[in-house]
């Protein structure tokens, strides 16, 4: 018997349908059911790798986290990894297919649609029910005949939806009413009920539009969800980190660490928990700045050459050395670990026309690109403290290590008795790089590199902070769901179907 649907559709981007998705699929797990998420298509850079090493968005992993399933490539078929405004990395199955141009977007339809409907296939037959989330807005109607993420697969699946709008950005009545008058008739059937996400303020006071719009639409409000201003769930792209980096610590010894904010910035999850802690202050750089930083930090990049472009434009390599010199430390997360090196090589064109590049030079160490991209999950320790991490590498290229560096963790994977050296750290321990993404989720190591840039300080050492467990924010979040949503509402929906 096929799994019973429904599906989470926006009026727009970031208006909360990963969220959303996470919460549902949490509440029906909390049941007993076998859920499964699903995301036919996503555009991100925040990716995630499974444990049979396929690459998928990070949302889709959180959302098989909050089914309480591994990360799979079932539930994100199609990866779409922008390197620039008109050229991305297409990635079918967990696995590169190859670049994809702006100008034959089509290609995904003509060249995926087939591996998609597979997936949901698989799931359907395999879960209870399968919660499928929608990408930006259905009703972009010039993408509408190469759609295979919004109204197509809500057919293919049968599945009901529910339409979200953001009233935190303004024109929420406006993008509701809009979309469902842009979509066609067969469209518009499946749309059962609408929510209104991020709301400030009291939910009475949107009552008489809603009335209105329930009468122009001939759907029910299901829910208005209040703005929940400390969620710590991962977020689906790099509008998520706006509400974080800009963050300040208010203490009198906080550190204050920069985050480059590099063309194709991929997985800058790395670096939420800093913003955690309560001495740290996040600062997002897109050029030279007169701040005293503790700490700089080069994070991933889709496009590593151009974003070594930038930074020597922008003069943030100059920063970098500033910041060595006043004493702090810099780091460089997956593509910025290549640009910290003193070359990077692409004798086969993988990211760039030119064979070979002069990096920032602040590690001896040279990278070469490849064909074949890495992607694998690890566990393993700082090399000289002992501190245990665990994170996953994606990468297409390899870093050597030259004279004046040493490795700077040592890692192995599901299956292997040795560990690897990984990464690469200065003579003086203050020049870092690493290809594992989440190294700062680890909280003894997280603490241990702070109290380090606190000691450069004079400043005495905290205790390390371990804060909530995705599982149990998970949980939280929902519960503050189901609080403001008429769950018995989204039941029937279900229950009847498309």
């Amino acid at each position: 018997m096929a799994a019973r649907t429904l599906m989470i559709q926006g009026t727009a981007s970031h208006v909360g349908k990963s969220v959303l998705v996470s919460a549902l699929c949490r509440l029906f797990v909390r049941r007993g059911l076998q859920v499964a998420p699903f995301k036919a298509q996503n555009m991100s850079n925040n990716s995630f790798v499974t444990p049979d090493g396929r690459e998928i968005g990070r949302a889709q992993a959180v959302q098989a986290a909050a089914c309480r399933l591994a990360p799979h490539s079932d539930f994100n078929p199609v990866l779409i990894k922008p390197e620039s405004e008109h050229r991305a990395q297409l990635v079918v199955k967990g696995q590169v297919a190859g670049p994809l141009e702006a100008h034959d977007f089509g290609r995904v339809r003509r060249d995926c649609f087939g591996a998609v409907q597979e997936a949901f296939a698989r799931l359907s037959s395999e879960f209870d029910l399968v919660i499928l989330e929608g990408a930006g807005s259905p009703a972009e109607i010039n993408l509408r005949d190469q759609d295979i993420v919004n109204m197509r697969m809500a057919q293919v699946a049968k599945a009901p939806v529910l339409l979200v709008g953001d009233i935190d950005r303004g024109g929420v009545f406006a993008a509701l009413v809009g979309t469902l008058v842009l979509l066609q008739p067969k469209e518009r059937q499946h749309v059962k009920g609408f929510l209104i996400n991020k709301l400030r303020g009291e939910a009475e006071l949107l009552t008489p539009g809603i009335r209105m719009v329930e009468a122009q639409i001939g759907v029910r409000c299901l829910g208005v969800l209040p703005h929940w201003k400390d969620l710590q769930v991962p977020q689906e792209d790099s509008l998520g980190w706006d509400s974080w980096v800009q963050s300040h610590s208010h203490r009198s010894d906080s550190l204050i660490i920069g985050v480059a904010d590099v063309p194709a910035i991929s997985n800058f999850t790395d670096f939420e928990a800093l913003s955690r802690e309560p001495d740290v202050h996040l600062v997002r750089l897109d050029g030279m700045t007169s701040l005293r930083l503790d700490a700089l930090i080069f994070p991933g990049t889709k496009d590593t050459p151009h974003a070594l472009n930038f930074v020597k434009a922008r003069g943030l390599d100059q920063v970098a050395r500033r910041v060595l010199a006043e004493g702090g430390t810099v780091i460089g997360l997956c593509g910025g670990y290549q640009m910290l090196g003193k070359w990077i090589l692409d004798p086969h064109g993988v990211e760039s026309a030119e064979p070979e590049l002069e990096g920032i030079g602040l590690l001896d160490v040279v990278t070469s690109f490849a064909r074949e991209k890495v992607t694998i999950l690890v566990t393993g320790l700082h090399r000289e403290t002992g501190c245990p991490i665990d994170g996953y590498e994606v990468h297409m290229g390899q870093t050597i290590l030259q004279g004046r560096v040493a490795p700077l963790l040592l890692v192995k994977t599901a299956g292997e008795s040795v560990e690897r050296a990984e990464g690469a750290v200065s003579n003086d321990g203050r020049i870092m790089g690493t290809y594992v993404h989440g190294l700062f989720d680890a909280p003894l190591f997280r603490r241990m590199f702070l109290n380090r840039l606190r000691e450069a300080r004079g400043w005495s050492p905290l205790e390390v902070t371990t804060g909530s467990s995705l599982d149990q924010e998970l949980d939280q979040l929902a519960d503050f769901v189901q609080r403001h949503v008429d769950l018995a509402a989204i039941d029937a929906i279900i229950e009847q179907g498309a």
